[in-house]
């Protein structure tokens, strides 16, 4: 059993520095537990990413303090813990592979969320060239038996300079464009998730290369899972 599942239930119901403070051992035994898991991870995605070879579990796994400062929301902390994949390191607008483990709400997941403006410029020049290799990536059996196609949100109306009638208009209205797959609490006790998240992570490659390869150019910016 993995214990830090435990260690977030009761931060979901404490989710004040006072407690954080009391159960600061607790909750660095637990970060130290599921950073054991990400290390894992890391390095079954080196398989097929080997740039991720040079990164350490730690620099793939998020803070758990959260950004208040614009949320309406002011719990200090996460209720999860996380961790991003990507060969430019999780500062980088760049695809990557991502798993988050809450209790209740855990998911794998992957590529490109709220991409910024030059960003998502590209990516859509890209399926206007090239939306039939997007199209044939999404409903290969490897992409298709675990995932049910691109989450994100979507434009109400077709995006500037492309026609409503286009062939891809479904992928042209997206603003994120993101696999993703629930995983239940018993496969992160069990650690059966971190096989299930490789087989997905290494299933959706293809759909990272073509994000990869529309953005290749841009440098900087946001737009991180």
């Amino acid at each position: 059993m993995r214990p830090y599942l435990k260690f977030l239930t009761a931060l979901a119901e404490n989710n004040h520095k006072g407690w954080m403070d009391d159960n600061k051992k607790w909750y660095l035994d637990s970060r130290e537990e599921f950073l054991e898991d990400v290390d894992v991870m890391l390095k079954g995605v080196a398989v097929f990413e080997p740039a991720m070879a040079a990164f350490k579990a730690k620099d793939c796994m998020f803070r758990i303090n959260r950004d208040v400062r614009f949320s309406a929301n002011k719990n200090p902390y996460k209720n999860n813990f996380s961790a991003y994949f990507s060969p430019k390191g999780k500062k980088v607008e760049w695809p990557g592979y991502y798993v988050h483990v809450q209790p209740g709400a855990s998911f794998i997941g992957g590529g490109l969320w709220m991409p910024s403006s030059d960003a998502l410029k590209k990516i859509r020049r890209e399926i206007d060239y090239s939306g039939a290799e997007l199209r044939k990536i999404l409903e290969s059996k490897a992409v298709s038996e675990v995932y049910s196609g691109i989450a994100g949100e979507k434009l109400k109306t077709s995006p500037r300079d492309y026609d409503a009638d286009h062939e891809f208009i479904e992928f042209l209205r997206l603003k994120s464009f993101i696999l993703s797959k629930p995983l239940e609490d018993r496969d992160i006790d069990s650690g059966k998730f971190i096989t299930v998240a490789l087989d997905g992570f290494q299933r959706m490659k293809p759909f990272q290369d073509f994000l990869s390869k529309a953005i290749e150019d841009v440098e900087d910016g946001s737009g991180l899972l």
